[in-house]
């Protein structure tokens, strides 16, 4: 099984960039959807209804879709990017124990444990020398060493951030609230973040040869 190891944007990358979205959101407005008509899917696939309530057929979907979309774009694109990747394990593992136990609180904890995941991991690189931010942005663009340093520091704190939104949120609202949050409240704010990132990247942007030209 292959993962991003360079951050040298593939050929694929640069080719299927909508299709990287597609594969990224798909799973999640799913998990919405069929939270928000869990009802109505028991009724017309009744054995749905073996998952439990609406949240935890949600969950079995957004399972589903989430293994569908890594398989497709290891296909497609010829790896596995690292984030969805990661986050993919651990929506199996903590949705499968949400389903087993009847519990709610797996799932819920997912996002808090994969964005905890993901900034100690970010600052933690930082560490030892390493941006590992560049396996994650490698078809986006190129930054120079500062760039990429500067920009995991904030991703980090950011995703960190986002750790302690989702258990503020989960923890006081209802499920609904919950689930809405997570597919129309995350995405917003992370998109706004990203664009407020701006400004760092063109300054600390560089230019990618093509293979030919070397």
């Amino acid at each position: 099984m292959t993962t991003e190891s360079d951050i040298t944007p593939s050929a694929a990358d640069r080719h299927h960039p909508m299709l990287k979205l597609a594969l990224e959101l798909g799973p999640l407005m799913i998990f919405f959807f069929a939270n928000l008509r869990g009802q109505w899917l028991v009724e017309r696939f009744p054995a749905l209804s073996e998952l439990g309530g609406p949240l935890f057929v949600a969950t079995g979907l957004f399972m589903a879709a989430t293994v569908i979309s890594l398989v497709v774009s290891k296909i497609v694109l010829g790896h596995l990017p690292i984030m969805p990747f990661v986050s993919g394990i651990v929506v199996v593992i903590f949705g499968s124990l949400s389903i087993w136990l009847q519990n709610e609180t797996f799932i819920k904890m997912k996002p808090t444990i994969v964005n905890t995941l993901f900034g100690v991991a970010l600052l933690g690189g930082l560490a030892f020398g390493r941006s590992l931010l560049g396996y994650v942005f490698n078809a986006a663009f190129q930054l120079d060493a500062q760039g990429w340093r500067k920009l995991t520091i904030r991703w980090g704190v950011f995703f960190l951030f986002l750790a302690v939104l989702n258990e503020v949120v989960w923890r006081n609202f209802s499920d609904d609230t919950w689930v809405a949050f997570k597919v129309w409240g995350t995405m917003p704010i992370t998109i706004i973040f990203t664009l407020a990132q701006m400004p760092l990247v063109l300054k600390h942007s560089i230019n990618l040869e093509p293979d030919g030209e070397k």
